[in-house]
C-alpha cells in the first residue's frame, strides 16, 4: 500500500457540506470520497495515468 500524507485542507462550509452528503451517500468516509474525486479529476485531466498498479476496487472505491 502506498504511504499517505496528512495535511491541513481548506475548504468553504458548503462545499464541505457537500462532500460530506456525498460521502455519506456512497457510504465512504469524507477523507476517501475527497481522494475519490481527486483521483477522478486528475485522470479525466490526463495528470494521473491508469497504471494498473493502484486500482480503485482495491481501495474500496468504485466508479460504477
Amino acid at each position: 500500500m502506498a504511504t499517505k500524507k496528512s495535511f491541513a485542507l481548506r475548504i468553504d462550509a458548503k462545499t464541505l457540506k457537500a462532500m460530506q452528503r456525498w460521502a455519506r451517500d456512497d457510504l465512504r468516509s469524507l477523507n476517501s470520497q475527497i481522494e475519490f474525486v481527486l483521483r477522478g479529476a486528475l485522470r479525466h485531466s490526463g495528470r494521473l495515468p491508469n497504471s494498473g498498479q493502484e486500482n480503485d476496487a482495491s481501495n474500496g472505491d468504485s466508479i460504477e
